[in-house]
């Protein structure tokens, strides 16, 4: 505010704040909303089989592509940002993708509220189909990319095995993490919070598994932030830079 005189007068001139650019916010549900009820489960029309097998194909076909550019997608979308490539769009790109891969085939919901990426990826160590070693080395490696191309790109793997055991996720909190990743600091607050739900029940004994999970001791063991290590995603394509 500054006072101007004119000819004896005193006009006030207020000069207000400039204000902070808005965040895209989503103009409605996430897709995976889209057919589940307020406890989780599916709405009438589709609880014998899920979402229509087209819709997920149609999400999948955005697999390996920037946000915004498989048409195919743009109906799914919930997030306005006005055709700009905003942080959110590409993490909710992201898990849409990540989504319609996870939920192809199956009856069952796998989006569930509270069950963070750790959090399953322990119930697919916990299953006992897989080597700890291998495991931990696909998730070590997924955890230490530090973009989100490389990120998706290393999770399509292991959400494929999700798929295979039936494990859910939360995909409001992938999304949170997903627009966390760009940033360093946020990045390993991620990382940590992935890690110690992955080693909740104690971590590895020091001799992995032969066919499946070996005695791993008592609870919380070694439960570490440091997230474990993983091999190469399982197709032939060439992984994104950003590790």
């Amino acid at each position: 505010m500054r006072r101007l005189a004119d000819h004896g007068a005193v006009t006030t001139v207020t000069h207000s704040q400039p204000t902070e650019p808005e965040q895209a916010k989503p103009r409605k549900a996430f897709y995976w909303h889209r057919y589940l009820r307020a406890d989780g489960t599916w709405i009438r029309p589709v609880e014998s089989n899920g979402p229509p097998g087209e819709e997920l194909a149609a999400l999948r076909s955005g697999l390996g592509h920037p946000a915004g550019s498989v048409m195919a997608l743009w109906p799914y979308y919930a997030t306005e940002t006005d055709g700009e490539l905003t942080s959110e769009l590409i993490a909710e790109h992201g898990a849409l993708t990540l989504y319609g891969l996870h939920q192809q085939g199956q009856r069952r919901p796998m989006h569930r509220r509270d069950m963070n990426l750790g959090a399953a990826l322990r119930r697919l160590r916990d299953s006992e189909k897989f080597l700890d070693s291998a495991l931990d080395r696909r998730v070590e490696a997924a955890a230490t990319t530090t973009s989100v191309d490389a990120l998706l790109y290393r999770l399509r793997g292991l959400v494929t095995q999700l798929r295979g055991q039936g494990v859910p996720l939360d995909y409001d909190q992938l999304v949170r993490d997903l627009r966390q990743w760009p940033y360093a600091e946020r990045r390993q607050w991620v990382r940590r919070r992935w890690g110690l739900a992955y080693y909740a029940r104690g971590g590895q004994d020091g001799q992995g598994n032969q066919g499946g999970r070996g005695d791993q001791g008592g609870p919380d063991n070694d439960a570490r932030g440091t997230a474990p290590t993983a091999p190469s995603a399982p197709d032939n394509t060439q992984a994104p830079s950003g590790n």
